[in-house]
């Protein structure tokens, strides 16, 4: 006799209630509470790196914040090196994500210091726009030290030309906004190869430039 629809769902769905439930950081409860839609944008452009970064050994994340994407990458890659400068945020993750066996955490400000390792590939996702410029070439230099002959660098961050939609808590911390060409620019000035992106909500395009909300600069090879 066919089972019945009830037993049915029972059997499909006991699997999931007898997961481990898994608590959101900081950031991410935040804007589950303020900004629920955020969160997709968020989860869209760890996705985007994902796929970019697929199948690397070993890729570094720097400002891993409270670790909401990082399910995604490490499913993607052999291993993750996530840095941030904030200890709060390293010890969350390392309680809440323990189940990430292939993420290793760690203390580092890229300002001041470079890791004392190689990997094949670097991302940072909203990260630069919160740079001090007088810093950048310090950081990109760091960056650059990390990474082999073909290390590949790709790095998130919106367009200038959004900064006016903007919320005042955002706009307050992005003090180094890029536009399109400047990214480029920047990218080309410290790598070999660099092809841009950009980002509006979940899509990724090669759309007109001043239109993108978001940009994704992936360079490759860094110059010596």
């Amino acid at each position: 006799m066919p089972k019945r629809v009830d037993e049915i769902y029972r059997d499909t769905t006991d699997r999931q209630f007898g997961a481990t439930e898994v608590a959101l950081g900081p950031w991410t409860s935040y804007s589950l509470l303020h900004d629920p839609r955020h969160m997709a944008f968020v989860l869209a452009r760890y996705k985007f790196v994902a796929k970019m970064l697929q199948g690397r050994s070993r890729v570094l994340e720097i400002g891993v914040g409270d670790g909401f994407g990082l399910p995604l990458v490490a499913q993607a890659v052999g291993q993750v090196e996530a840095v941030d400068w904030d200890q709060r945020l390293l010890d969350g993750n390392r309680t809440r994500l323990a189940f990430l066996e292939n993420v290793h955490y760690h203390l580092l400000d890229f300002n001041r210091a470079t890791p004392p390792f190689t990997v094949d590939a670097v991302y940072w996702i909203d990260v630069i726009e919160h740079l001090d410029p007088a810093s950048e070439a310090a950081v990109l230099g760091n960056i650059r030290a990390c990474l082999g002959d073909d290390g590949v660098l790709l790095t998130g961050t919106p367009n200038v030309t959004s900064s006016v939609y903007a919320s005042p808590q955002s706009a307050v911390g992005h003090v180094n906004l890029k536009s399109h060409d400047l990214l480029r620019e920047l990218m080309q000035s410290h790598f070999r190869n660099v092809f841009m992106f950009g980002m509006n909500d979940e899509v990724v395009h090669t759309g007109y430039g001043p239109m993108c909300h978001y940009l994704w600069a992936l360079a490759v090879s860094p110059r010596r």
